[in-house]
């Protein structure tokens, strides 16, 4: 939790050194909320020869919601620069269940109807480049602005298993990399109230990653805007030995400036 305070700090005075950037900038955006993460799906872990056991989050390791708060950052540029996106989000879970059958972890044998303790994390920040289409906010007379750009997506993953009563423990920690295709779009039917989508994607082989994001979005005075949506992410990966097979959906609040 403290990493995650001064992670989103770092990002707020980050975002306070761009402010005299501003009258460079053509726009600036920043954001802070809470998500309501759920979580689904599977984790195993092969390790020593040792094929892992798919755990399911919920109903063996009893993972419940968590409210974690995530920010980000937009800078629109002017020229031919590419604009610059940047998204802080936390994701941890904590849980003590148990399995109905022995299972496999990290090349550790867990004892069945034995309780054991379990951590997930899955922290993740995005740095997208991107361009609005030209000419559509013009067109449309600022109603409709869509963005297209490439995004890269950096994961601390860390999954823990451990069983005290039997003594057996594992755990992985992997940096993963995530290219990704960005996409947005907004559109303000009015100067105090937008509908907002947007998209990071990658699928290769049998693995992909989607994260999907919808906000309505209020601005009561000046810069200041308060939000609220809906957002929903898709794992399913097979990399050093860790498979995962797991999705993240809830609602959230957001409320920061715009300018």
């Amino acid at each position: 939790m403290k990493r995650t305070q001064t992670y989103v700090l770092c990002l707020f005075v980050l975002s306070l050194l761009m402010v005299p950037f501003s009258a460079f900038a053509m726009g600036l955006e920043v954001g802070a909320g809470y998500w309501r993460q759920t979580p689904s799906g599977t984790l195993a872990y092969d390790k020593s020869g040792l094929p892992g056991t798919s755990i399911d989050l919920k109903n063996d390791m009893d993972f419940d919601s968590k409210n974690k708060p995530f920010a980000r950052v937009k800078v629109e540029l002017p020229l031919f620069l590419p604009n610059i996106y940047f998204m802080a989000t936390p994701m941890e879970f904590k849980g003590t269940g148990s399995k109905n059958a022995n299972f496999t972890y990290g090349g550790q044998n867990f004892t069945q109807n034995v309780p054991f303790d379990s951590k997930l994390k899955l922290d993740h920040y995005d740095l997208a480049f991107y361009y609005p289409l030209p000419f559509l906010n013009t067109a449309t007379l600022g109603v409709l602005n869509v963005e297209l750009g490439l995004n890269a997506r950096i994961i601390e993953f860390e999954g823990t298993i451990n069983q005290p009563t039997t003594g057996a423990t594992a755990s992985k920690k992997l940096t993963i990399p995530v290219p990704m295709v960005y996409a947005g779009i907004q559109v303000k039917p009015i100067k105090t109230f937008s509908v907002e989508a947007e998209g990071r994607g990658v699928s290769y082989g049998a693995n992909h990653y989607y994260d999907i994001i919808g906000r309505l979005k209020v601005k009561p005075v000046g810069p200041l805007f308060i939000a609220g949506g809906y957002r929903y992410e898709s794992i399913k990966i097979d990399q050093s030995d860790v498979k995962a097979d797991i999705k993240f959906a809830g609602p959230f609040v957001e409320a920061g400036v715009q300018f």
